[in-house]
């Protein structure tokens, strides 16, 4: 051991402090320096304002992109107190900018129930800050205050002004730092736009603006006097509901607010959504617990008293309440506690019995009171569970009983020798041609080869029994080796990397989305953990000299074209051809090499506006597709799901 490392002692341990300890680990506070976490930053002091809303003192929030991406959110909250903080000695409101912790969602009476995960915003959008500053209509009076070097304050808190009686609110305008976002500072609308307009769908009658004042200057304006119902509606837009009233349940024990709305349609996937405080919980938690259990138990009681199920007859389960169910549940609660892999599943225990008892009473008043949808709803559900059983059947067919029954699937899958899944990859290639010179240039100690004969079933239009009767399905779900539906178990995924490998044509374009389609709706997991890619074949092959360049697209050609210019280099331009048209050396050469290829990853980033752009693209209904075709028809080259 060399002589430094031997000294290991008390002047070792750093100790960070304050806000310079954020500094150094952003990610921790805020998740990560990329796009995500730069947005992260407006939601922080939106959130501050929502709190103001959710206390009953807030009516609107303005948020603001101004020029040079400069972020500017207002409210007409109370406004932040302006005293001297007694424990800090320092103002309140340089306390809650500068202090990690400190703020009116720690105890006391400053907010009953918050959003945010935290509790730590407005000190850490400070810290990585360029500068920031905040101004307080309060007492007639206008305060302002700026802070800027890593947090630090520049002014000190002092009064510029006077305002109006009735005027009272915040207003907190900052700059990212662009050393702590090295990777962008630009701010993204439509993801501003989609999160603002979710905030106003759970808190009915808060009003929320969004303006950009950049170079293509828009403005969106958010009011949802109906809350969660219009949320639902909005989420049905794309499907058929089967029975026109959206029911809409509330209640409030013990300071725990419950409010949940929920409408059937036409579909064979539930569409069911929770938040706490704001806050989604993607990984659901004890609210949605305590709603899924009372829509079963009502649901069955109900047509077991209507003499609809027999006495004879098993229960209808869970998941035959919940198909085609789009619901949104909204839990605000004074103390909530997150767990789960991501923090974002509810995890307070009473939180069951309350979600349990205010749907159950609601759900048997409205089925009591509206004969008709109640004989609609109980129908499908006993549909549902009809087809669950057939399903059950079909499902044995996919079962593998050892190794030995995957090695050919009737002269389908040619597997790959390695049986770690950690470093294996399938291939599920468009027609029988480009599978043939697949399955000569692959790499058979990991790779693995589905051909794939036309285009599969549309699972969007169809339940699980008639997609277990597809045999093309049926192949896939037998390869994966995970099961399907309420069997799934993501541990037995035979392979790492899915691999969708089809042409650059509209044909291939329509494979690849009914295969995105199957993986989403029977699959997500396999999309959630980054499991599913999308080949990229080169679309030209550029030669000069003895070199050879494979391009994707049209941009790519150009800009290495202009290049070669430069240089005044000669070059031979080759578009191309089909997967099926390649040799095997094209083939592994352009798109299977793992040392050469490109993969695109597939990724869920918004699982409720993938769930509706697959309700919208692969549905019953024409015209929300028409519309989106006319809508992304001249911007859209490469769309991302």
């Amino acid at each position: 051991m060399k002589e430094e490392e031997r000294h290991y002692n008390d002047s070792d341990i750093q100790v960070l402090e304050g806000l310079e300890a954020v500094r150094k680990r952003p990610g921790m506070y805020i998740g990560s320096t990329g796009e995500k976490g730069l947005h992260h930053l407006v939601w922080e002091i939106v959130d501050n304002a929502v709190d103001e809303a959710l206390a009953g003192f807030c009516d609107d929030v303005e948020v603001i992109i101004d020029k040079g991406n400069i972020i500017e959110v207002r409210d007409d909250g109370r406004g932040m107190p302006t005293g001297i903080n007694a424990k800090t000695g320092l103002s309140t409101i340089e306390t809650i900018f500068t202090v990690l912790h400190a703020g009116g969602k720690f105890g006391g009476e400053g907010y009953k129930v918050s959003g945010g995960l935290h509790g730590v915003g407005a000190s850490v959008v400070n810290a990585l800050s360029e500068w920031l500053e905040v101004t307080v209509y309060r007492d007639n009076k206008i305060y302002h205050q700026r802070f800027a070097d890593g947090g630090k304050p520049a002014t000190s808190l002092e009064v510029i002004g006077e305002c109006e009686d009735n005027r009272t609110g915040t207003t907190v305008r900052f700059k990212a730092d662009p050393t702590i976002f090295q990777e962008t500072t630009v701010y993204n609308y439509d993801t501003l736009y989609k999160r603002l307009q979710e905030i106003a769908f759970l808190n009915k009658g808060l009003g929320i603006k969004l303006i950009d004042l950049r170079e293509d200057e828009k403005k969106d304006t958010f009011l949802y006097n109906g809350g969660i119902i219009e949320y639902v509606a909005l989420l049905n837009k794309t499907k058929k509901p089967i029975h026109d009233d959206i029911v809409y349940l509330e209640g409030e024990e013990n300071g725990i607010q419950l409010e949940v709305a929920c409408q059937y349609n036409d579909s064979y996937t539930p569409a069911i959504y929770s938040f706490t405080n704001n806050i989604n919980t993607y990984e659901g938690g004890t609210h949605e617990d305590g709603v899924k259990m009372a829509l079963t138990r009502v649901i069955n009681n109900y047509a077991k008293n209507a003499k609809i199920l027999k006495e004879n007859e098993d229960s209808l389960t869970g998941e035959d309440c919940r198909e085609g169910l789009t619901m949104i549940i909204s839990c605000k609660h004074p103390d909530p506690q997150f767990e789960g892999q991501t923090k974002t599943k509810l995890g307070n225990s009473e939180v069951k019995k309350i979600a349990n008892d205010v749907f159950a009473k609601g759900l048997e008043r409205y089925l009591m009171e509206n004969p008709n949808d109640a004989r609609v709803i109980i129908d499908k559900c006993m549909t549902a569970s009809r087809a669950r059983m057939a399903a059950k059947k079909a499902r044995e067919l996919t079962r593998r009983k050892s190794d030995l029954d995957v090695v050919n699937f009737g002269g389908k899958l040619v597997d790959c020798k390695e049986k770690d899944p950690s470093v294996c990859e399938i291939f599920l290639v468009e027609g029988d041609s480009a599978g043939g010179s697949a399955i000569k240039g692959r790499d058979s100690m990991t790779q693995a080869i589905l051909p794939l004969r036309g285009k599969i079933l549309n699972v969007e239009k169809a339940r699980l029994d008639k997609a277990l009767s597809n045999e093309e399905i049926r192949t896939i779900i037998t390869a994966f080796g995970t099961g399907i539906g309420g069997e799934f178990d993501l541990s037995k995924l035979r392979y790492n990397k899915i691999i969708i490998m089809t042409d650059a044509d509209v044909d291939g374009s329509h494979i690849r989305v009914l295969l995105l389609t199957l993986f989403y709706r029977f699959f997500r997991p396999i999309v959630e953990e980054g499991h599913v890619y999308a080949a990229q074949p080169p679309l030209f092959c550029i030669k000069h000299g003895k070199n050879i360049k494979y391009v994707l697209d049209i941009k790519e050609r150009d800009k290495y074209i202009a290049m070669l210019n430069e240089k005044k280099t000669s070059y031979e331009i080759t578009r191309m051809k089909g997967l099926g048209e390649m040799d095997a050396e094209e083939l592994n050469e352009t798109t299977m090499d793992i040392n050469k290829r490109i993969l695109r990853k597939i990724t869920v980033d918004d699982i409720i506006e993938a769930d509706a752009a697959f309700s919208k693209l692969m549905g019953e209904e024409v015209e929300p597709r028409r519309k989106f075709i006319e809508e992304m028809a001249l911007s859209a080259k490469n769309i991302d799901i």
